[in-house]
């Protein structure tokens, strides 16, 4: 979908190399998405009751999830470890340099090239 969309489709030369990579891919997404819905429901699961959100809100909550994990996904390595380091696990700028041996000035950079794609995501994002 994503060659069909660009204004000038390239010339594909291996036709079924390229049909390879793009069943690959499908697929470790397929997995990805799995894997994240599992621990997304996982996470409700422990959740009391009371607190839980609503069956709509749930459907928006996942689907924001897997758009900001896919955008993360497209990121560098270490951008994208420094910037869940940094909010999941609320790990602080030293502790992240030292994990990833690089400077501080470098983990914030990192951590604010990730946070500017959020900010991109959430202007782009048709969630109520």
């Amino acid at each position: 979908m994503r060659l069909l969309a660009k204004e000038q489709v390239p010339q594909l030369h291996a036709p079924r190399t390229f049909l390879v990579k793009v069943a690959q891919s499908v697929l470790s997404n397929h997995y990805r998405r799995q894997k994240l819905e599992r621990a997304y429901l996982e996470a409700l699961a422990a959740m009391p009751e009371q607190v839980a959100p609503s069956l709509e809100t749930q459907a928006i909550l996942l689907e924001t999830l897997i758009v900001l994990d896919a955008a993360l996904d497209g990121l560098e390595r270490p951008v994208r470890e420094a910037f869940l380091l940094s909010q999941v696990d609320g790990l602080g700028h030293g502790e992240i340099a030292a994990r990833l041996n690089v400077s501080i000035t470098t983990v914030k950079r990192y951590i604010a090239r990730a946070g500017a794609l959020c900010i991109m995501l959430d202007d782009s994002l048709d969630l109520p």
